[in-house]
């Protein structure tokens, strides 16, 4: 049920946003480190990324009806809706007037963008805590939304340097 309330009430990108409220703050199924692997290895894995996260979950939750009950939790609705909705834009952009139907999309958008922007500030003024971790992060985040270069030429490179400072810099000490 957690599953498909975010693939109700989600839109677009936020979606990342809203599994880790429901997973970490609201229902306490995983910590945020727990969350943070699992949405890295749903990165690497083909696929789109929020459902691989939910296959994960579900799986280290309950095993395979996990995994089965929060794909088709996540994605059910969705499918229908945009099948639906897809339909009435068709019509409506042949319409007058149908340029607003892109204007609502377009805002849209703009609060996916502000959900994900919101979430990634708060999980790293939770998670990163020393010098090396925060300028890695913002040479990635600088290097793929400013600069441009893909996401994977960025990860072949500053995978083996992260890595080596961290190695470099041994485990963080925590209070």
């Amino acid at each position: 049920m957690a599953f498909a309330s975010v693939g109700m009430f989600s839109v677009g990108g936020a979606l990342t946003a809203w599994i880790r409220r429901e997973v970490v703050q609201r229902r306490d199924w995983l910590d945020d480190k727990q969350f943070l692997s699992g949405y890295a290895l749903s990165q690497l894995i083909p696929g789109a990324t929020n459902v691989n996260l939910a296959v994960f979950i579900g799986t280290l939750l309950r095993g395979l009806p996990g995994a089965v009950a929060t794909l088709l939790g996540l994605t059910a609705f969705p499918v229908g809706l945009m099948l639906l909705v897809g339909a009435l834009y068709l019509r409506a952009s042949a319409l007058p007037g149908g340029v607003l139907v892109g204007t609502a999309l377009t805002g849209a958008g703009a609060v996916a963008v502000g959900l994900n922007l919101g979430m990634g500030i708060r999980l790293a003024r939770l998670n990163i805590r020393r010098l090396v971790p925060a300028a890695i992060a913002t040479v990635i985040a600088l290097a793929i939304g400013v600069f441009g270069f893909r996401l994977l030429h960025v990860l072949l490179v500053m995978m083996p340097v992260s890595l080596l400072l961290a190695w470099w810099q041994g485990p963080e000490e925590r209070p």
